[in-house]
């Protein structure tokens, strides 16, 4: 099996030939590389520790395109330590849900509930308790942004990874039984291989959706205050209100450039390194990469390694020591009464909630309000059930025959990139000005809207999923002369469930929060506005008003974790009974 590698150190021959005063162009090329990437960090960073004293001391954008280099690598920076912090919360977060049945049956409901609360329902909470923390530094704006940032980006990624946990295939999760391994050699050279595939497309998806609400993240409007961080959101929130197409397509042009460099430096290397984690049973053609090969041609990391290999050795040898699996004697009686306690402390704190939050809404709106806001629900549920449809329609077997063509995916790759990574508010604009001038209602116009955001989740999961299968099942297909209907029926079809079921839920998750920006939307001083939950919250939020925000937030989150249980997990049960690779 391509799976499992060896995590024991060894150290690194000589530099074949190389002598210790020499550098060849890779080194100079990598050297020289960390070095302006490390400078471009602090240099950045710094300008997150001056002065803010709102409203005599705020930053302030200027229109002028020479700022934008500086404002790109503020909102990179913000976005990469949002990544961090998202790919550090999936780890635990998933892992819990996937690994302890009581932890599972909180952790996968909040999760959908975290999922559908949107990015402002988010910052009305955190903007002035992250100002108030760092009080009079910019550091206090720059918390709050990347914790939105964060909640766009780590749901997905959560999902991704406990689904690649529950559909471990079994005879691997008796290998590790037979062999004794410990939880953390488990992780290491089981858990984490075999979702690291999946991880890395839905990191690239949820990288995405992070530029999505990057505007709402830097030009914050929450409470009838203004807060605003120097950064391509920001710049574009301006050029907005200012009505300057030029600054508009300026803005364009840098994201674009910002996302190719990305992809080329980062995503892409990713997916060629995580690609040798595949569970197959005969080697396919090695992905390559030009960045992958400038490293490993480099001596520079071999030397790195030799330095801090024999310290990582003692780590991973202490953390396998230290989560050793025991013989479990626990009676069935003990577990069941175990359970019914558990259950009955999580049911009464979720009633406990919701009792509170009800009296909260009606001793401020009235029950009225309430059937209001319902139906305003439903029609945005039936827009993202439009999109769910078309983008499955669509993308299905467009992402397949990308993940099972390694020339498709590396000539399709950096355009999906480009499109899925690229944030389709700041096409907004010119669609509400399309709009306006051919009386097009933002009914209509906000379904397209909302799948310029959310329709990429699922075509990145499907692509994952088309890759991850094993190239002898494949040979195996071809050799039985499956093609057509029967070649997805019997094998693409239950391949791909598992990841599409993590795509289409996701993909809902972003189209309902997707609304919150799709259904109202502006040019200068005009304003079109849909019927829906998504533009109700927007105005709350932007009045600070706590009655209306905690009743949209809320029926929001109840019509999601009900969808996500009454079709979302019969949907996962299925895959994971019936559609794992085992």
């Amino acid at each position: 099996m391509k799976l499992f590698r060896s995590a024991q150190y060894q150290p690194v021959g000589p530099d074949d030939g190389q002598g210790g005063l020499s550098l060849p162009w890779a080194d100079l090329a990598v050297g020289l590389g960390t070095l302006g990437l490390l400078y471009v960090v602090a240099r950045v960073g710094a300008e997150s520790f001056v002065r803010f004293h709102p409203p005599d001391v705020i930053p302030a954008i200027n229109l002028d395109p020479r700022n934008l280099p500086n404002y790109a690598a503020r909102s990179t920076l913000r976005m990469f330590l949002a990544l961090i912090a998202s790919t550090l919360f999936t780890f635990v977060y998933g892992y819990a849900a996937a690994r302890n049945r009581r932890a599972e049956r909180v952790l996968v409901p909040l999760l959908d509930i975290l999922q559908s609360v949107p990015v402002l329902g988010f910052l009305s909470v955190t903007v002035t308790a992250f100002i108030a923390l760092f009080r009079g530094s910019l550091l206090g704006l720059e918390a709050a942004s990347i914790f939105a940032i964060f909640t766009g980006q780590a749901w997905n990624m959560t999902f991704s990874f406990y689904q690649s946990l529950r559909t471990v295939p079994s005879e691997l999760e008796e290998m590790t039984t037979l062999y004794r391994l410990s939880k953390w050699e488990r992780f290491t050279r089981l858990e984490l291989p075999s979702a690291a595939l999946g991880l890395v497309w839905n990191g690239m998806m949820s990288f995405g959706g992070g530029w999505f609400f990057l505007a709402a993240s830097e030009s914050i409007s929450v409470l009838n205050r203004q807060y605003t961080l120097p950064g391509l959101g920001s710049y574009v929130a301006m050029a907005i209100e200012a009505k300057d197409i030029q600054a508009l397509c300026w803005a364009i042009a840098t994201m674009v450039l910002l996302v190719v460099l990305i992809d080329q430096f980062f995503w892409k290397p990713l997916v060629t390194l995580a690609d040798r984690y595949k569970v197959e049973l005969t080697g396919g053609e090695e992905r390559r990469f030009w960045v992958v090969d400038l490293w490993r041609a480099a001596s520079l990391p071999q030397r790195f390694q030799r330095l801090t290999g024999p310290t990582l050795h003692t780590i991973d040898r202490w953390l396998s020591a230290a989560t050793c699996v025991g013989i479990q004697r626990e009676t069935k009686q003990r577990s069941r009464t175990g359970d019914r306690v558990f259950n009955a402390i999580v049911i009464a704190i979720t009633i406990g909630l919701m009792v509170g939050a009800a009296r909260f809404v009606l001793s401020g709106v009235g029950f009225r309000e309430v059937v209001h806001a319902s139906v305003l629900g439903a029609a945005t549920g039936a827009r993202v059930l439009v999109l769910i449809v078309f983008s499955t329609i669509v993308w299905t077997p467009i992402g397949v025959a990308i993940g099972l063509s390694p020339k498709l995916a590396r000539l399709s790759q950096p355009l999906v990139q480009i499109c899925a990574s690229f944030p389709a508010n700041f096409l907004f604009p010119f669609a509400t000005l399309v709009f306006i001038k051919l009386g097009i209602t933002l009914n209509w116009g906000s379904m397209l809207l909302m799948a310029l955001g959310a329709q990429w989740y699922l075509l990145f999961n499907v692509i994952g999923g088309a890759q991850a299968i094993p190239n002898d099942l494949r040979e195996m297909a071809t050799s039985l002369g499956l093609r057509g209907w029967r070649r997805w029926k019997f094998l693409i079809g239950p391949a791909i469930f598992g990841t599409w079921v993590t795509g289409a839920i996701t993909a809902s998750g972003g189209a309902w929060n997707a609304s919150i920006v799709a259904e109202l939307v502006s040019w200068g001083s005009t304003t079109l506005k849909a019927a829906g939950l998504g533009a109700y919250i927007a105005e709350a939020t932007g009045k600070g008003d706590w009655p209306r925000i905690v009743l949209g937030v809320g029926l929001m989150s109840v019509i999601v974790v009900a969808v996500n249980h009454l079709v979302w997990k019969r949907l996962y049960a299925l895959a994971q009974k019936r559609y794992q690779l085992s």
